[in-house]
C-alpha cells in the first residue's frame, strides 16, 4: 500500500510578509543601526504599510528581538581534548562572524541600545554558559569564566568585523586562534587566580 503524500501548501501570505519585515529589518538594523533604523524605513523596504510591522512584531523593540534571533551553533566541547578548548571555540567564532550581518547588526545596536544589550546578553548567557560549564574546573566560576570570554570573542568581532581596524584585519585567521587560543582557554581552564 503506498501513501499519498499532498503537495506541499503554498506559503500562506502572512509568511511572506513576516520573511519580508525581517529581511527588510536585518539589512536595515545592520546598515543603520537600531537607533536610526525606522519601522517606516522597514516597512518600506519590505513594500508594506508601517502598520503591518506593528501588527506582526508589536513594536520596534519586538522586531529587533525577532530579527536578531542568533544561534551561535557553539560546539560541544566535550570530546574535544580539554587543552584545546580555547581554539576550539576561537576557531568557530572566527568561522561564523566572517560574512554574518546578523551577527554583525547584533553587535552594532548591542554597543548603542540598552534593547539590543539586552538582547546580546541574552544569547550569550544563554547559548556561552553551557559551553563554558563543560570544561570549567569550578562551577562557581562559570559565570565569571564565561563573561571574560565574551569579552575576547566580542572584542575581536568589533575591532574585525565591526570597526574594521586594519590591524585586526590584517591578521589572518591562523594567527588570532593561535594568539586568542590560549587566552580563551586560560579563562576557561587556568586555576583561579
Amino acid at each position: 500500500m503506498t501513501e499519498k503524500h499532498s503537495p506541499p501548501s503554498p506559503p500562506r501570505r502572512s509568511d511572506t510578509t513576516r520573511t519580508a519585515i525581517l529581511t527588510a529589518a536585518r539589512e536595515r538594523f545592520a546598515a543603520d543601526g537600531y537607533d536610526r533604523a525606522t519601522i517606516r524605513a522597514i516597512a518600506k523596504d519590505a513594500g508594506i504599510d508601517p502598520s503591518m510591522v506593528m501588527r506582526y512584531f508589536g513594536s520596534k523593540e519586538g522586531l529587533f528581538a525577532s530579527a536578531i534571533d542568533v544561534d551561535l551553533r557553539l560546539p560541544d566541547l566535550t570530546p574535544v581534548p580539554r587543552e584545546e578548548a580555547g581554539r576550539a571555540l576561537v576557531s568557530h567564532f572566527l568561522d561564523l562572524w566572517e560574512g554574518n550581518e546578523q551577527l554583525r547588526a547584533m553587535l552594532r545596536v548591542g554597543v548603542t541600545n540598552q534593547a539590543g544589550a539586552e538582547r546580546m546578553q541574552g544569547v550569550f548567557r544563554d547559548q556561552l554558559l553551557p559551553v563554558a560549564r563543560q570544561v570549567c574546573p569550578d562551577p562557581e566560576q562559570v559565570t565569571a569564566r564565561a563573561a571574560l570570554c565574551a569579552a575576547q570573542l566580542l572584542g575581536l568581532a568589533l575591532t574585525r568585523f565591526v570597526l574594521r581596524m586594519p590591524a585586526s584585519q590584517a591578521l589572518t585567521r591562523e594567527e588570532l586562534v593561535a594568539w586568542m587560543g590560549p587566552t580563551v582557554q586560560r579563562y576557561l581552564t587556568a586555576p583561579n587566580p
